[in-house]
């Protein structure tokens, strides 16, 4: 597994965003573990975060793209700090780009934020996490109606590896419904390989049975 992999996942729980316990997702299914974006919450922490996304992105896409996409609400500081962090690491401008729930009629006018999204673009989506996808379904049409543009792919911060809509995941359901990539900074299965039976900060958080938990879990609902 990478280097900043281990790190991310050492940083979600650092941040209070991974967490591992007794939850219910809103599907209402009764899960071992959590993940919470809303807990990055200072400067330092989402400059890290979007350090993090800039290498998976480089990683899976390289930067053959010209606009990075955070949905609203959660996905504009995402794209910001995605961005800023991909001219630092890499020293390639890529224009960030957002949308706002309702249409603004006067001054800066329309539904967009950040850099306008022009014929020929390619454009890259940036989420959090996905459980279900159907924020996509939201999202492309948006993106769609700026001209003739190429939706290159999508990026969220942790694939749950559970089932979407049918038995795939929501990740690879995204894929093959819409025809681009899709990646993660880090699967379920990755943090469960680092944590497992392993001490960071003085506590396992991963021992034997919260790993039966886990299993059961995913004997449950994991994507097939």
């Amino acid at each position: 597994m990478e280097q900043y992999k281990q790190e991310f996942i050492e940083f979600m729980v650092d941040c209070n965003v991974l967490k591992f316990g007794d939850f219910v997702t809103k599907s209402g299914r009764k899960t071992p573990f959590f993940v919470n974006t809303g807990f990055y919450r200072t400067g330092g922490q989402l400059r890290r975060l979007g350090e993090y996304y800039a290498k998976a992105i480089h990683d899976r896409f390289g930067l053959d793209f010209d606009v990075l996409f955070g949905p609203a609400y959660k996905g504009i500081p995402l794209t910001v700090a995605a961005t800023m962090a991909i001219s630092s690491l890499y020293d390639t401008d890529i224009r960030y780009c957002s949308n706002r729930k309702e249409v603004k009629d006067h001054g800066d006018k329309g539904i967009l934020l950040g850099s306008p999204i022009e014929d020929g673009d390619r454009v890259l989506i940036i989420e959090d996490v996905t459980t279900a996808g159907t924020s996509i379904g939201e999202t492309l049409p948006i993106i769609k109606a700026q001209g003739n543009v190429d939706v290159c792919g999508l990026v969220v911060s942790v694939d749950r590896m559970e089932r979407g809509q049918g038995e795939k995941s929501a990740l690879q359901e995204i894929q093959e419904t819409y025809g681009f990539q899709t990646t993660a900074i880090v699967t379920m299965a990755e943090v469960v390989e680092h944590l497992y039976n392993r001490e960071y900060r003085g506590k396992i958080y991963i021992d034997d049975e919260m790993k039966a938990r886990i299993d059961a879990y995913y004997e449950q609902y994991g994507a097939k």
